[in-house]
């Protein structure tokens, strides 16, 4: 994405965020604008798996954990595969243009997710493609992103859940007040991301985007994941989790989990000790009283609240406790800010 990607003072991100920029030069400063008008961020390392044919919805449906079968033209909603367990292996967007559904996922799993759905393909009538190498995404995240979205397009942003023709591709408006995504060929999401700079967003990297998540509780498949997880602990029930739907991989877990109520472990937000100057990193443990109690997931320097982490604790480690971030030989004091009602 060339708008992005040859900026100025990029800096390239990390792991599994190496193909996109954490920063460009100034992640707090690209947090503030995020904040108070529009940061537009280089999503092309995410991965995109298409599935034609004419069982597409139905078959899709009966993998996942989401209600597909009736999903209507241009819209777009989040769905998860799941193990036999009922633990998450796969956080997807599925977004149905036309006679097609695009899956959208994280970086370096499209390939296995085509993979998977190219083994379940039995006698029916679907097809599956990896397409990441020629597709790409950006996101406009902030208060002012539906505002430039629409000066681009000339026409109001679609709402929430929905998907807009574009000259480039597609413009896609998430459940998530402030983040819209631009879908289409590199080329032409490059296109797209120049006009969206023209119009007066700013470019923000992997940091800005995380510290936005954190500060919001939103989880990102490994990071506030493990092999164990369950959608219940990190709030995709109802959101990526259809209660209402026949059977699929790993229901039973959901069904019982839900029924009873009582998720091992919950998704928090923590106030981080920011004496060390530094914050830790992703999958340390979290101890409480000389226990361990759960791991970190992402850790950030928030521009007003400082070091905060998301984090997947016992269910019974409640909000205000005090706990301890033990990073290798560092370890870090914190406060349990909120979590989720579990």
């Amino acid at each position: 994405m060339t708008a992005l990607t040859e900026r100025p003072g990029r800096v390239a991100g990390e792991g599994i965020d190496a193909g996109v920029a954490a920063h460009y030069g100034d992640p707090l400063r690209e947090q503030r604008t995020m904040t108070r008008s529009a940061g537009v961020l280089d999503r092309s390392d995410r991965g995109l798996v298409v599935v034609t044919g004419a069982d597409r919805l139905s078959w899709l449906h009966s993998l996942t954990s989401q209600h597909l079968e009736q999903m209507p033209d241009r819209t777009t909603i989040e769905g998860l595969i799941l193990s036999p367990h009922g633990h998450v292996e796969q956080d997807l967007w599925f977004t149905s243009l036309g006679d097609e559904v695009w899956i959208d996922t994280e970086p370096g799993k499209a390939a296995e997710l085509a993979d998977y759905l190219d083994r379940m393909r039995f006698m029916l009538r679907v097809e599956v493609e990896d397409r990441s190498e020629r597709f790409a995404m950006a996101t406009v995240a902030g208060p002012r992103a539906e505002e430039i979205v629409s000066s681009i397009l000339q026409q109001p942003t679609p709402g929430a859940g929905t998907v807009a023709p574009a000259s480039w591709g597609w413009v896609r408006t998430l459940p998530f007040p402030g983040e819209i995504d631009l879908l289409g060929s590199r080329d032409g999401i490059d296109e797209a991301v120049r006009a969206v700079l023209e119009a007066g967003a700013e470019p923000a990297g992997q940091m800005a985007y995380d510290a936005w998540r954190v500060e919001r509780l939103r989880p990102r498949l490994g990071r506030e994941t493990d092999h164990r997880t369950i959608p219940h602990e990190i709030g995709l029930i109802g959101k990526a989790v259809h209660l209402n739907k026949g059977c699929y991989r790993g229901q039973e877990t959901v069904a019982r989990v839900h029924n009873l109520g009582r998720p091992p472990r919950r998704l928090v937000k923590l106030q981080v000790d920011g004496s060390q100057h530094t914050v830790p990193a992703s999958g340390a443990k979290v101890v409480s009283k000389g226990r361990e109690v759960g791991f970190l997931g992402t850790s950030v320097i928030h521009h007003e609240e400082g070091p905060i982490a998301l984090a997947v604790l016992k269910r019974n480690i409640a909000d205000g406790a005090e706990v301890l971030i033990v990073d290798e030989e560092v370890e870090y004091a914190a406060i349990v800010d909120e979590g989720l009602d579990v």
